[in-house]
């Protein structure tokens, strides 16, 4: 018998936020030689090579001192991978990642702010600033405090030599706008973009090249069915929205632990931009987990509404849309 969501409240293990800093476990096997550039879209290829010579400068381009160690570069200098969703840009991260020697720490952004709160400020530089490379998915600066805050964190660590490599929909001087007043924080997000090269990935989703729509949505009874497998979830859609402002989202990768399918039953369009939020970073830690979502109701694909769609944070909804969908398709493959 399926489970609840519900019943899955985990508590904050600092220490696990620090271990955890891991690509996902969908690219645990992933490298560049894994990556299928579209030969319609020249910029993927160009964007595989120029990484794979990051990695190259970083694994053995840097002068060695006393006793053959490898000395950290004074600071440390960023890429920055900017393209639309479903283009492989995660995909190409965790690949450099994977190529380059550690310490070395991968994490969404929302995982690092998550962080600096677990642990606070100087706490986290210390744990990061030994690392050869610090990989940010999903950068974007949703408010002044963000701003600051990671403004000061990445200096920080470039300060220590730390490499900085980083995927995003938004190029980095324009992060910030539609959602605060980024005009007052220029300094802070000119810093931050000077940090960064950027790249450029183009292409369509490669999520959805072979369909585009989500599937039709299924039936109650189809729903239970599905997710009848041992660590199904089972739950009401609205209830799943209202446990999710009980349980800070930091946690939620923790709350998934041993899931192995989730079913919404009742699914409705989400107005309120709170609930919506929360939903984009549960449908994340979904999609890293690789966890396949079953619905009834309404279609996943019409899950947030026109005025969300056209609001600051539309990138975010877009990527949680188009995510959702795959993830719905999973089983259906």
């Amino acid at each position: 018998m399926p489970g609840s969501l519900l019943d899955r409240s985990p508590q904050l293990d600092r220490e696990r936020l620090v271990r955890e800093l891991v690509p996902p476990p969908r690219f645990d096997a992933e490298r560049f030689s894994t990556y299928r550039p579209d030969p319609a879209e020249p910029s993927q290829a160009a964007a595989v090579e120029r990484l794979q010579s990051y990695a190259a400068a970083l694994d053995g381009g840097a002068p060695r001192g006393w006793f053959g160690r490898r000395r950290r570069p004074a600071s440390g200098r960023g890429i920055y991978l900017d393209g639309g969703f479903g283009v492989g840009k995660t995909h190409l991260l965790a690949s450099l990642w994977h190529d380059v020697p550690g310490p070395k720490a991968f994490g969404t952004f929302v995982e690092y702010t998550n962080l600096v709160g677990a642990l606070g400020f100087q706490p986290t530089v210390e744990a990061l600033s030994g690392h050869q490379l610090v990989c940010i998915d999903e950068f974007e600066l949703d408010d002044p405090g963000d701003t600051v805050l990671m403004a000061t964190l990445l200096g920080r660590l470039a300060d220590a030599g730390v490499s900085l490599a980083a995927t995003s929909n938004t190029l980095p001087d324009a992060l910030g706008e539609g959602r605060f007043a980024a005009e007052d924080f220029l300094r802070e997000i000119q810093a931050l973009s000077a940090r960064f090269d950027v790249v450029t990935v183009e292409g369509p989703d490669y999520r959805h090249r072979d369909t585009v729509d989500a599937p039709p949505p299924l039936t109650e009874d189809e729903v239970a069915s599905a997710v009848d497998r041992e660590g199904g979830l089972l739950d009401h859609f609205v209830d799943v929205t209202r446990h999710l402002s009980t349980v800070h989202p930091s946690r939620y990768r923790a709350m998934l632990d041993g899931v192995g399918a989730v079913g919404w039953t009742h699914v409705r369009p989400v107005t309120d931009q709170a609930v919506a939020l929360r939903l984009v970073v549960l449908a994340d830690r979904l999609y890293d987990a690789a966890i396949p979502v079953f619905a009834s109701g309404a279609a996943l694909s019409d899950l947030f509404p026109a005025e969300l769609l056209s609001g600051g944070y539309r990138k975010k909804y877009f990527r949680a849309l188009s995510r959702l969908t795959a993830l719905a398709r999973a089983d259906l493959q």
